[in-house]
């Protein structure tokens, strides 16, 4: 089976009742996407993709997103503690995620929302330490600290979206993570991305939607064309497979091999995942 280890099925683009998501999810399914790691990205939504891992036989993470620190409450990180407590004998809860840092946004760049970030980063990694979880990580031009605040803080998991270099790539495998590779690596332009894709070691990739956003080629379309009126496709799991086999090409490997390989390097990053049955 194949594993997206990286799907926001919550959002908003799939609409209020999630019924896109459960449609897509079974044509996933369908597809050979046994599993689906659906992360939260602040307090209001941890009952949410709870919810819809249960409903739909996926896995989920409780975390705060960087992007959603500047209206993170004092309470919240008291809540996720809370929350990894109350929910620690569910097999479904797999990590603490989606967690990190952006210094890409504009507004999370100013000197005291950088520190901001960081104290909520360091927190979360305490806490993952505290539950016994790895982490799910947002890298956006921030791997250097990100991988400082890991080593005093050791803790793995997966680097999700990981565009950094060679020499980051490496750090963040000798620190025990995966590296989340995606719809950006369908992109011939991405030559550096592509590059790692190819050459890293098969034991350091596993595979990611990050639906609805990062679509793939064959799904993206250019402000211009939406300018048109041409429609952005919608990206979901069921794109999974077909990501799969552009990175199965770039390291001339069969779609099989590199299926079974990526899967099971998921299951190397994320042990929970291992107690729960595929979706059929």
């Amino acid at each position: 089976m194949w594993i997206d280890t990286h799907c926001h099925l919550d959002a908003p683009e799939f609409g209020v009742d999630h019924a896109l998501s459960v449609s897509l999810r079974e044509r996933a399914a369908a597809q050979g996407v046994g599993l689906c790691v659906i992360p939260a990205v602040e307090r209001a939504n941890f009952d949410t993709v709870r919810q819809l891992a249960h409903r739909m036989g996926d896995a989920y993470a409780l975390g705060i997103h960087p992007l959603y620190v500047p209206r993170a409450q004092e309470g919240d990180l008291a809540a996720l503690d809370a929350a990894l407590t109350e929910h620690r004998g569910d097999p479904r809860l797999v990590a603490v995620g989606e967690i990190g840092l952006d210094f890409f946004v504009p507004e999370l760049c100013t000197p005291s929302m950088r520190e901001r970030q960081v104290q909520m980063y360091r927190a979360q990694l305490r806490l993952a330490r505290k539950h016994g979880l790895p982490v799910i990580l947002h890298v956006r031009r921030s791997a250097d600290v990100l991988l400082k605040h890991l080593r005093e803080l050791p803790v793995a998991g997966i680097a999700h979206a990981f565009n950094g270099s060679e020499q980051q790539a490496k750090a963040f495998l000798d620190l025990g993570f995966k590296l989340g590779f995606g719809g950006a690596c369908t992109f011939e332009p991405a030559r550096q991305l592509r590059h790692l894709a190819s050459t890293l070691p098969l034991s350091a990739l596993v595979l990611e939607t990050d639906a609805p956003d990062i679509p793939p080629q064959w799904l993206y379309v250019t402000a211009a064309g939406r300018a048109q009126g041409r429609a952005q496709g919608v990206n979901s799991p069921l794109e999974l497979p077909r990501i799969g086999a552009v990175v199965a090409r770039l390291r001339s490997l069969t779609v099989e091999a590199l299926r079974d390989a990526t899967t099971a390097n998921a299951l190397q990053a994320l042990p929970g995942l291992a107690a729960l049955e595929a979706v059929p």
